[in-house]
């Protein structure tokens, strides 16, 4: 790719980012629930007082004009101060993100380990015993809700069997002082294995569950697009040469069948970010996700729409960044 379409790509995000910036703001001002009230809860004030908590945080100017200011202020990373924990918001949001993080790469790792193989094996074995099941087995990956299913696999392994835990990243005996704040990482950096295992405990259900979606559907999709090359004309010519099944489909099927794989899995990875609030929710996962939920419940207006726009722009740069990748496992792919 060169420079200039790089640029090119780049900026089209602009638009992108402002609409979403729109429609945000619009939602969550246009909801009913007015945050001041919430705020006040049970609490007996004057007229003035509430007149001065409005005007404190900005909710006396008119609509348009509060969303200027919201724009100017993001432009330049400045998203207020949250109502509800009376600090800036992007510091809530930083203690935050990388629990979410953490949980978005296991199910990543959880996904691509477990749909890549499965779908290469469909595809070999097509219209076997074992390709029926791993069909069968995906749409049921895609038709399970997730909140349901994780209660199922709580009610199962943290109730009955009582082999896992309930809620949280770790236990309390087992809390050490962060490094990267990724618990997995600095457990280990730590030197304490009896911390990882730990958290990993803690882990491992949240991260099947917001990972079960897109296992299912990353293995279709590989299945698909596997057996879409193992018909092409490349592939038919190397198996005349005597070249080894194994090698045909490791070395040269394999890496054409991954394009649209890592498309689908840019999107994927995606929705984990935004598809992690009913799982941390579900969970007692103290990410952004469970965050967001908590404020839309008191409608905290700044912490919904930075939470929102940073979704958005992880969204974009990983469809942006699949982009880029198609280009180096196809080179003859021009963006």
């Amino acid at each position: 790719m060169s420079a200039a379409r790089f640029i090119e790509r780049l900026l089209q995000l602009i638009p992108v980012l402002l609409g979403v910036s729109v429609i945000v703001f619009l939602m969550i001002t246009l909801t009913p629930g007015d945050p001041v009230e919430i705020m006040i809860g049970d609490q007996v004030v004057t007229a003035e007082q509430e007149a001065q908590m409005r005007r404190d945080i900005g909710l006396d100017r008119p609509i348009h004009e509060r969303f200027f200011v919201f724009i100017g202020n993001a432009v330049r990373g400045d998203f207020g101060d949250s109502f509800y924990h009376r600090r800036p918001v992007t510091d809530v949001i930083a203690e935050r993100l990388p629990a979410t993080i953490e949980l978005s790469l296991v199910a990543l790792i959880i996904a691509l380990v477990t749909a890549i193989p499965l779908g290469v094996l469909a595809a070999i074995r097509k219209n076997s015993i074992f390709d029926k099941i791993a069909t069968v087995g995906s749409l049921l990956g895609v038709s399970l809700p997730g909140f349901w299913f994780g209660i199922l696999l709580l009610m199962l392994f943290a109730v009955q069997m009582q082999i896992l835990p309930v809620s949280g990243r770790i236990g309390y005996s087992s809390e050490i002082e962060p490094i990267t704040h990724l618990l997995l990482i600095d457990t280990l950096l730590r030197g304490n294995p009896g911390a990882f295992l730990d958290a990993l405990s803690h882990i491992i259900l949240p991260a099947i569950t917001l990972g079960l979606p897109m296992t299912a559907v990353l293995m279709r999709v590989t299945r698909t697009s596997m057996l879409e090359v193992m018909r092409a004309d490349y592939i038919t010519f190397a198996e005349t040469k005597g070249i080894s099944r194994h090698r045909i489909l490791w070395r040269h099927a394999l890496k054409n069948a991954l394009i649209p794989t890592v498309s689908v899995a840019a999107i994927e990875t995606g929705s984990l970010l935004g598809g992690n609030m009913i799982i941390e929710t579900v969970f007692g996962w103290p990410g952004l996700g469970r965050l967001v939920v908590e404020s839309i419940f008191v409608r905290n207006y700044p912490l919904v729409q930075a939470a929102v726009l940073f979704y958005a722009l992880t969204y974009v740069l990983l469809n942006f960044v699949a982009d880029i990748l198609y280009t180096t496992l196809n080179p003859r792919v021009k963006l």
